[in-house]
């Protein structure tokens, strides 16, 4: 059972997000019944199995993108959360992939589609979500809504493979990680917002901001993510700290370290985390926090957070605007303390 101290920083975070989102809740809610509604475009046969994979939501946080830069660029159409609920579906279909890939049993505590009726149906499932998403994108009049959001969701697909095709890959470069999380998380955060724009016939310039505003606000949250896995509290996090380092996965923490490292070092730390041993990658987890590897991270995700704002100074003031920015102080808020100090103890 967790603790009320272990239960705080989530308890936390979901009221900074509940504040954020406070102009759009109506609208937000609507939404989510309209995408917990989409189960029953399938067969009745799938039916239940698209339902469990969409129930299971978290913060919603690109659906809100969408409707908050409705907001900020003029008024929330039904079309701005048509976009919300597709935007969603990818999402929802992108963690089910992931899931398999990782070999996850969990996610938020329920079991993963994979673990609960194997892989093969879960792909097929993963795949009927990209494919619903893409029938509700061509419903829209001007068609460079659906080719945006076609594209969107060719870059996050491309960014998984990527990503997967370079696990333990000691040859990638850190713009080569930035390259991998802005197509794999930020083009969907940016495809909300950049698209919230043009529905409301908004300037090429104020696009170019939202877009923006996504993509570094989407990159940063990875990069906190990435971070999290790290310096987290294994209790909060839901997961034993270094998973993606077992699965090969070098984020940003780990490439610094490695860069910074000695040949000799690098070549030591590199051997193992190839061999996966349960004790040496937590100590390595350690050694990152020790050596400023993950704080180091946590100054470029805040960095990012900074560029983010930068990408909406051209929008009028309003409480959309400001639940935008207050998007950015909250997952700042998040990132900022990960750099602070060792969670793990003496190992």
């Amino acid at each position: 059972m967790n603790s009320p101290s272990e239960l705080e920083p989530r308890l936390d975070k979901t009221l900074a997000l509940k504040q954020a989102f406070e102009p759009i809740a109506e609208d937000l809610s609507k939404v989510e019944d309209c995408i917990r509604a989409q189960a029953h475009a399938f067969d009745p046969a799938v039916e239940a199995y698209v339902a469990y994979a969409i129930e299971s939501h978290g913060k919603r946080l690109r659906p809100a993108l969408a409707l908050l830069s409705g907001g900020a660029t003029g008024a929330i159409l039904p079309e701005h959360a048509d976009l919300a609920v597709i935007v969603e579906l990818i999402h929802a279909a992108t963690l089910v992939h992931d899931d398999i890939l990782d070999h996850a049993d969990l996610r938020r505590g329920q079991p993963t589609a994979n673990a609960k009726w194997g892989n093969s149906l879960a792909v097929l499932l993963g795949d009927c979500l990209f494919a619903h998403a893409l029938k509700l994108a061509a419903s829209f009049e001007d068609n460079r809504m659906c080719r945006r959001i076609a594209e969107a969701a060719s870059e996050v697909c491309s960014g998984e493979i990527i990503q997967t095709q370079r696990r333990f890959d000691f040859k990638l470069t850190v713009p080569d990680y930035f390259r991998i999380l802005e197509m794999k998380t930020g083009a969907l955060f940016a495809v909300a917002t950049q698209l919230s724009g043009l529905l409301n016939g908004a300037s090429e310039a104020t696009q170019k901001g939202l877009y923006d505003f996504g993509m570094r606000l989407g990159t940063a949250y990875q990069i906190y993510d990435d971070c999290l896995d790290l310096a987290g509290d294994e209790g909060t996090v839901g997961k034993t700290l270094g998973s993606d380092l077992r699965r090969g996965k070098l984020t940003l923490p780990i490439l610094h370290l490695l860069n910074t490292s000695a040949p000799a070092e690098r070549e030591r730390l590199g051997g193992l985390i190839l061999e996966g041993n349960e004790q040496e990658i937590r100590n390595l987890v350690e050694t990152a926090l020790s050596k400023g590897a993950v704080q180091h991270a946590v100054k470029t995700g805040r960095q990012m957070l900074q560029e983010a704002r930068d990408g909406v100074s051209l929008l009028d003031h309003s409480i959309y605007k400001k639940s935008l920015l207050a998007l950015c102080e909250t997952l700042d808020g998040m990132i900022a303390p990960l750099g602070v100090s060792s969670p793990l103890g003496g190992g």
